[in-house]
């Protein structure tokens, strides 16, 4: 039945080794020292200041046998690859069944390699039909590692390197594509299932897998070896405030705090650098929100996930191929202002639709909530600023500052800290202005105490002593929060 596709006999490389000795005449005789060296006695000791750094030697790769079964294995997958396209129904694809596809798909293989007579043990088998089965209706090797739970991101440079992040820290994996034809195969997969295209003419492009991860692509020329992908992946287990207490992302007592700050409608921005858990901690805060309040949510992609029942979600959309057709998020934005919100949760303030939220939350839309990219609360203010004077509005800074002191009561700043370990390590209040400078004071942070030999690292959370400026008005809300958890702790 295949006989077409059959390929002539592989031919065979030899497995010689070079082997380079270097004998006891070759090798060069020693030189005496000089007579007026200083013995080792006589040289004065050096502090030594730098702290010595372990570096693992570079370790060989896998060996000649095991590299080249791999890339045999690999043309196996690609040749059969090709007689599923040749055989399958493809336009049945979307009503069969798991089941049956997959028997399909092992029947064919099956043939295909006892024509071609190839052998494999049963675990290359096993490996090779879940890989095809990835292949026709997955994201071919990327699809082991989006199954994989404890995988947050993963990082593609070029068809040969792919990265995941675990804990916070970065991982080589062992998966590889066939070549840079099989990884923007994959990439073109993943945005024409969305409705766009990414090409030379247009080498970048946004979109969204199935399960929501958030997915982003820079094709040739533009990346330079090779395809860069980076998919942010969509977790599918909801983390609230006990689950993030419970990790130690913040205190018992800032959870308390945080909860009174969010049900009293205070409007709050969550601060923090990319991979730090901003969106985490706003989904974890959005719980505090009664469900009887209408929420709307703007995003360029969609990841947030609010328990409330009453919720619009909006998602941006860049402009098509003739460059129209976009839909910014401060369009959503107006839009949503017309919609009677009692909230509105912007994913990422990042443009000039920070003007329309700034006054959302200052025209009866207060515990409106957005996170920011920033270091500090005082560098996200500054932040703030920026993105006022970038949406091209002509305005004094006195006025740009009175304008964010009135509009935002809380900045909560997340931090990924060196370990990996995520952590809540500021909430700080705006409390007015004084003059020309907008007022500010911490009141919980995450104190650093020392480093593990493990490079872990060792803190506790205290308040800063500083009673909170909102105290009265928790207490008129029904939150009368204890002075206690004001009080600093000593870890």
């Amino acid at each position: 039945m295949f006989s077409r596709y059959k390929k002539s006999a592989d031919q065979t490389s030899g497995d010689g080794s070079v082997q380079n000795a270097i004998s006891a005449k070759q090798a060069p005789k020693e030189r005496a020292a000089p007579k007026m060296q200083p013995s080792a006695k006589e040289l004065p000791e050096k502090r030594v200041l730098r702290r010595s750094v372990d570096k693992a030697p570079a370790s060989a790769g896998p060996g000649d046998k095991e590299r080249r079964r791999k890339e045999r294995l690999g043309e196996i997958k690609l040749e059969l690859h090709r007689e599923l396209l040749d055989n399958l129904n493809l336009a049945a694809l979307d009503k069969a069944t798991e089941k049956d596809l997959r028997a399909e798909i092992t029947s064919i293989a099956t043939e295909v390699l006892q024509d071609k007579a190839i052998v494999l043990n049963r675990e290359e088998r096993s490996t090779l039909f879940q890989e095809l089965y990835d292949e026709v209706t997955g994201l071919g090797p990327l699809e082991t590692l989006l199954q994989d739970e404890s995988v947050n991101d993963i990082l593609v440079n070029g068809p040969k390197q792919i990265f995941v992040e675990r804990d916070g820290k970065l991982q080589v994996t062992d998966v590889v594509f066939k070549d840079e034809k099989h990884l923007l195969r994959i990439i073109d997969k993943i945005v024409s299932a969305v409705g766009r295209r990414v090409d030379e003419s247009n080498p970048y492009v946004d979109a969204r897998l199935q399960d929501g991860s958030r997915f982003n692509a820079m094709v040739p020329p533009i990346a330079v070896d090779g395809s860069l992908v980076s998919i942010r992946k969509f977790k599918k287990d909801k983390l609230g405030i006990d689950d993030l207490v419970q990790f130690g992302a913040f205190s018992e007592e800032m959870a308390a705090y945080l909860q009174a700050a969010v049900s009293t409608r205070l409007n709050v921005i969550v601060s923090g650098g990319t991979g730090s858990g901003k969106t985490t901690t706003l989904n974890a805060l959005s719980s505090f929100i009664d469900d009887a309040e209408r929420i709307l949510t703007i995003e360029d992609t969609a990841e947030l996930q609010l328990q409330q029942t009453h919720v619009g979600r909006m998602e941006s959309r860049p402009p098509n191929v003739e460059g129209k057709g976009e839909v910014s998020p401060r369009d959503c934005l107006k839009n949503a202002l017309r919609m009677r919100p009692d909230r509105i949760i912007v994913g990422e303030t990042r443009g000039e639709e920070v003007i329309d939220m700034l006054q959302a939350m200052n025209t009866g839309h207060d515990g409106s909530m957005t996170t920011i990219h920033a270091n500090s609360a005082r560098d996200g203010v500054s932040r703030l600023e920026n993105m006022i004077a970038m949406a091209g509005i002509e305005m004094p800074l006195k006025a740009v500052r009175s304008q964010i002191s009135s509009a935002v009561n809380l900045i909560v700043q997340a931090s990924r800290l060196q370990d990996g370990s995520r952590r809540m390590t500021s909430i700080t209040e705006i409390t007015g202005m004084e003059g020309d400078v907008i007022s500010m004071q911490e009141v919980f942070r995450y104190q650093r105490t020392g480093l593990t030999p493990e490079n872990k690292i060792i803190g506790h959370f205290t308040a800063t002593g500083v009673r909170s400026h909102y105290s009265e008005r928790f207490r008129m809300w029904g939150y009368d929060l204890p002075a206690e958890i004001y009080e600093p702790s000593a870890g």
